[in-house]
């Protein structure tokens, strides 16, 4: 009974006999061939050079997990075991990054050489653990070919991808972060940080009660936040703009509008007013320097305009704020 509630055991990798050993050197195989296979079929439509990329080291696995099966049954036959890496203590794991979509460009080869770096110290652990020649031969082999898929890797680059078109694949990751994340998060945070400001500000000068000032600030936020994030969702499906995932956009957009609207609203939790209304306008500086930052560094907007258009925005609202509030 109570093993149906304790995890799994695993077999220390000193426990398996040769015939483990090659079963799970061929399962290992096999699982990375798909895997590169899911790469190359999530690259495929942005990025088909880096691709091939993936389509010739998931020919390679396939090649080496041939090599395998044909050692196995000569040593053992044609029934090969069922062991999997997970089955296996301290044996390395795979994160399922291949079925996010979209794939990083960059993201995607460094797992692939992570993927090659463990498979070599498989092999080379595995050739330790085995007493025929021919089979120590073959894990030799394949933990120098797993140690040189860089080479390969690289060699498969070259063929497939020339410096032009890697530079074009990173420049088009870039784009598409920035049009699906960082456009509407900008968005977003101006939104949240300037819109805000008047009727936080105007509540805190009119009622002088901190508390009544964070309320009201807090529900500007957070629906502000819903309505920029349904709005974002609605407005474009992503298809023809190429501005991605409307969901992915419209969390962007809601979640950045709540954070600025509650920058300058959480200060009022203080119960002093002016200690509370100081510290919520040195967060609104904040608030600005980010947005202005954010232009620049992603838009590429120089700092000067950038600056100026957002502390003039701000500053206007601001001072209708106050102005209302004293009214």
């Amino acid at each position: 009974m109570l093993s149906r509630f304790m995890p799994r055991s695993k077999r220390d990798f000193s426990e398996l006999s040769e015939q483990e050993i090659l079963a799970l050197a061929i399962s290992a195989e096999e699982d990375d061939a798909r895997i590169y296979a899911a790469y190359a079929q999530g690259l495929r439509a942005e990025f088909p050079d880096s691709a091939k990329i993936f389509d010739g080291m998931a020919e390679e696995e396939n090649t080496h997990r041939n090599w395998l099966i044909d050692l196995h049954k000569k040593r053992f036959g044609d029934v090969i075991p069922l062991i999997r890496r997970d089955h296996v203590k301290g044996f390395y794991e795979r994160k399922p990054d291949w079925l996010v979509r979209p794939l990083g460009i960059e993201k995607t080869r460094n797992a692939a050489r992570d993927m090659e770096a463990q498979a070599a110290r498989f092999y080379r652990l595995a050739a330790q653990n085995t007493g025929d020649a021919d089979t120590r031969k073959l894990l030799g082999d394949l933990a120098l070919a797993e140690a040189g898929h860089e080479a390969t890797a690289a060699e498969l680059e070259a063929a497939h991808v020339g410096p032009d078109v890697a530079k074009a694949e990173v420049s088009e990751e870039h784009r598409q972060f920035v049009l699906t994340w960082v456009q509407p998060g900008l968005a977003g945070l101006m939104d949240g940080s300037v819109s805000t400001l008047a009727p936080i500000f105007a509540a805190a000068f009119a009622t002088g009660d901190t508390w009544q000032t964070f309320l009201i600030g807090l529900s500007a936020s957070v629906g502000a936040g819903i309505s920029m994030g349904f709005t974002e969702v609605a407005s474009d499906d992503g298809v023809i703009s190429g501005r991605g995932s409307p969901m992915k956009r419209g969390i962007a957009a809601g979640v950045m509008t709540t954070l600025g609207g509650l920058g300058h609203a959480l200060p009022y939790l203080i119960p002093d007013f002016w200690t509370a209304t100081t510290i919520a306008i040195l967060v609104v500086f904040i608030e600005l320097w980010a947005i202005t930052w954010i232009q620049n560094r992603y838009m590429d907007t120089p700092w000067l305009r950038a600056g100026f258009q957002v502390i003039l925005g701000g500053a206007l609202v601001f001072a209708a704020g106050i102005l209302i509030g004293n009214l």
